[in-house]
This record gives C-alpha cells, sequence and structure tokens, in this order.
C-alpha cells in the first residue's frame, strides 16, 4: 500500500505562488489516481483538483491551482498561482482506488498534509 507525504507548504503573500510535491512510497504509485484536498480549520475538507494515473485532470479552483504527476518520480504536484488569503488551509493529498473509473468515486489513502498560509 503507498504512503504518501506531502510537502512545498509555507507562509506567502497574497499573489504569490507555491508548488505543493507528494511524493509516494512503493512501487504502486502509478496505478492510482490522485487528488489534493484543503481543510480550513474549523470547515469542511473541499476537493482541490484531481488526475487520473493517465493525467486526466479536474480542477476546482478557478484556473489558479494546476494538478500534475510525474510516475516515474511517484509525485503529483499543485501549483498555486495568485493565492488568496481564502486559500489559507491545510493541503492534503490523496489517492484513490486503483483501477476505478475516472473520476475516482471515493479516495482510501491520505497525507498528514502541508500548511499553506497566505497573508494580506
Amino acid at each position: 500500500q503507498v504512503q504518501l507525504v506531502e510537502s512545498g507548504g509555507g507562509v506567502v503573500q497574497a499573489g504569490d505562488s507555491l508548488r505543493l510535491s507528494c511524493v509516494g512510497s512503493g512501487r504502486t504509485f502509478s496505478y492510482f489516481p490522485m487528488g489534493w484536498f484543503r481543510q480550513a480549520p474549523g470547515k469542511e475538507r473541499e476537493f482541490v483538483a484531481g488526475i487520473s494515473r493517465n493525467g486526466d485532470r479536474r480542477d476546482s479552483a478557478q484556473g489558479r491551482f494546476t494538478i500534475s504527476r510525474d510516475n516515474a518520480k511517484n509525485t503529483v504536484y499543485l501549483q498555486m498561482d495568485s493565492l488568496k488569503p481564502e486559500d489559507t488551509a491545510v493541503y492534503s493529498c490523496a489517492a484513490g482506488t486503483a483501477g476505478d473509473s475516472w473520476p475516482p468515486s471515493r479516495y482510501i489513502i491520505w497525507g498528514q498534509g502541508t500548511q499553506v498560509t497566505v497573508s494580506s
């Protein structure tokens, strides 16, 4: 079973960019559809973007965020541009069930998250 570790978060100013990375251990990473989620304090976790094992993408960040993956490096990325204070949250990556249709109906493996803080 793949394990996921996120990195790349930090404190930035509004309008800045960040690139988050999620590295999967093991050798089965390429079989999983992947997603990025975020959760702010006191709020529900929300979907940010997803990508199939073949590179099909779905986004929900008004065009400011782009998800990508490099299966050779066991890594999925989230490029975040034009960051706003409202983007402040813990960002987590997750893996859907291998072999699921796209988009997956569920995510079963989760990383612990990386904090993104955007100040004005």
